[in-house]
């Protein structure tokens, strides 16, 4: 059957005005009508699509909490990709940017955290991330004094196995009671969990043995830690489902009711004065994406690879134009740098870089020999021209003069066990992989480690033949601005669809717009 292109034009057009309520309605002869009053009793069938302003997507409390206008946040990636610039943008646009500190030396993130104080000011909106470093607990620990010292007031915090002193550190310092009674902690906290035993943990009170300690340091007092103790480590927790990075590779169509059946339970058992909030992530790319974790209750979006391909992000022109090729089957788990030796591992995109495999052939090493000198000669001349393409004695040269600079007990413990040596050699590869990327290094291109997710294609795919296709029109605000609109485009349809009045087959298309026609298109009457 041949669509009928004025009624499909239509549709498109009354459905995307989002910011105005309107009746649509069937006549007896099959004709549409779309009007801003119902349509007299009995004469048609008739449908209410009302408003849905972007503005009141998402959960009211997480837009007032951090003084955005929209429920949409850039997650953090690490090495700066999730960068200063991407982070100012989101922010100028109402939405939230994380700043990605992970693996930055601590010089440079307190640079970064200067330079967006300064251009946003002590009010706008952002947050910085903070990392789990199971193998560098002191830079942990220092990145926290960096953000209490400066007044980061929300980091989100990543890869958690399980709370860590600084963690609860920051969440606690300065907690006090207002005028009324009610306990304030001024640093917030909004966690990504992929395990619901992680997740169970950060909404729940700071664990007493942790308070206990920051009592006996002196670092709070027994009354602080006695109102620590009625608060949850974080109120907003972002469900991360299947993305790039550190991941469980899990379906957000299971993860996030999960998380949502954990909030509720742990609501009520520790009965909080406030709310809990559970935000989706992993695969947040599409309006569809974005529309089913709405549906599904989620309090916030976040979205993740498909910033990196954003002119905004801290890194390459040549990984910008590899991600805006990405096709479905081009991603691939590789071990991660931070959590070698545990066999954690992070999705990549593979297409135009051999670094997932390569990365796995040094996993097999680390697990099959117990030094470096028991690699067999013909592997080890193949790792060294291949792999790291140079000697591994003036690899651990370079190794130990990182370590020498950042943690010399390193270099202490790895002269005392030959595998730790190995370990931290292949670390090497593993953490220049990535910052080859991000410049770009043209005698690299085969090492790239680029975090990536599925999103990637999906977004790649509903972008193709627009003017998102290209990378460089690609920037934050507008491809977020996008996915939101696009989502409540979609939810309208739903509304109509319900009702017994439905859009014709493939209406609407979700043609990306720029942003100025979707700020025109969200005002109401």
């Amino acid at each position: 059957m041949q669509l009928d292109v004025t009624e499909c034009s239509r549709w498109e057009d009354a459905l995307g005005q989002v910011g105005r309520g309107l009746w649509t309605a069937v006549d007896g002869d099959g004709s549409v009508r779309f009007d801003p009053a119902p349509a007299p009793s009995g004469r048609s069938r008739s449908a209410f699509i009302p408003p849905c302003p972007l503005e009141e997507l998402g959960e009211p409390s997480f837009r007032s909490t951090h003084g955005i206008r929209y429920a949409c946040v850039a997650g953090a990636m690490a090495n700066g990709i999730a960068s200063v610039e991407l982070v100012e943008a989101m922010s100028r646009a109402g939405m939230l940017g994380i700043f990605g500190a992970a693996g930055l030396a601590l010089e440079v993130v307190d640079a970064a955290v200067q330079r967006v104080q300064s251009s946003l000011g002590n009010k706008a909106p952002y947050g910085f991330n903070l990392i789990h470093s199971p193998q560098d607990a002191a830079l942990e620990s220092a990145v926290v004094d960096l953000y209490l010292r400066r007044g980061v007031r929300l980091v989100e915090a990543s890869a958690f196995l399980d709370l860590t002193l600084p963690v609860v550190r920051y969440r606690v310092a300065g907690v006090h009671r207002d005028e009324q009674g009610r306990v304030v902690a001024p640093n917030r906290i909004i966690a990504k969990a992929s395990r619901v035993e992680v997740a169970r943990k950060f909404l729940s009170p700071p664990p007493e043995r942790y308070l206990r300690t920051l009592v006996e340091q002196g670092t709070i007092t027994a009354d602080q830690a006695a109102m620590a103790a009625t608060i949850p480590m974080a109120e907003d927790l972002t469900a991360e489902a299947d993305s790039g990075g550190h991941t469980d590779n899990q379906p957000l169509v299971v993860l996030l009711p999960t998380m949502i059946a954990l909030r509720d339970r742990l609501a009520a058992e520790h009965r909080y004065d406030r709310p809990l909030r559970i935000g989706a992530a992993g695969g947040i790319s599409t309006p569809w994406a974005a529309a089913g974790a709405l549906a599904m209750g989620a309090s916030y979006l976040v979205t993740g690879s498909v910033n990196q391909s954003c002119v905004e992000a801290g890194t390459s022109e040549s990984v910008r134009a590899l991600l805006a090729q990405a096709q479905q089957a081009d991603v691939a788990m590789a071990p991660a740098a931070d959590m070698f030796e545990m066999g954690v591992k992070v999705q990549v995109l593979k297409r135009g870089t051999m670094f997932a495999m390569r990365g796995a052939k040094l996993y097999e090493y680390y697990r099959a020999y117990n030094s470096l000198e028991q690699i067999p000669e013909a592997d080890r001349q193949s790792l060294e021209k291949t792999i790291l393409r140079a000697p591994v004695a003036e690899v651990w040269d370079q190794t130990r003069a990182f370590f020498a600079r950042r943690d010399p007990a390193q270099i202490v413990r790895a002269e005392a066990d030959p595998k730790h040596k190995m370990a931290l050699v292949f670390r090497w590869y593993l953490g220049q992989s990535s910052n080859w990327a991000n410049v770009g290094e043209p005698t690299r291109t085969l090492d790239y480690q680029i975090w990536c997710g599925p999103a990637m294609a999906a977004f790649n795919d509903w972008v193709r033949g627009s003017f998102l296709e290209r990378p460089e029109n690609r920037r934050a605000a507008t491809v977020s601005l996008n996915i939101l609109y696009g989502a409540a485009v979609l939810l309208r349809a739903r509304f109509a669809a319900f009702q017994g009045v439905a859009p014709p087959s493939g209406v609407p298309r979700l043609t990306p717009l720029q942003r100025e026609e979707i700020e025109n298109r969200n005002v109401g009457p």
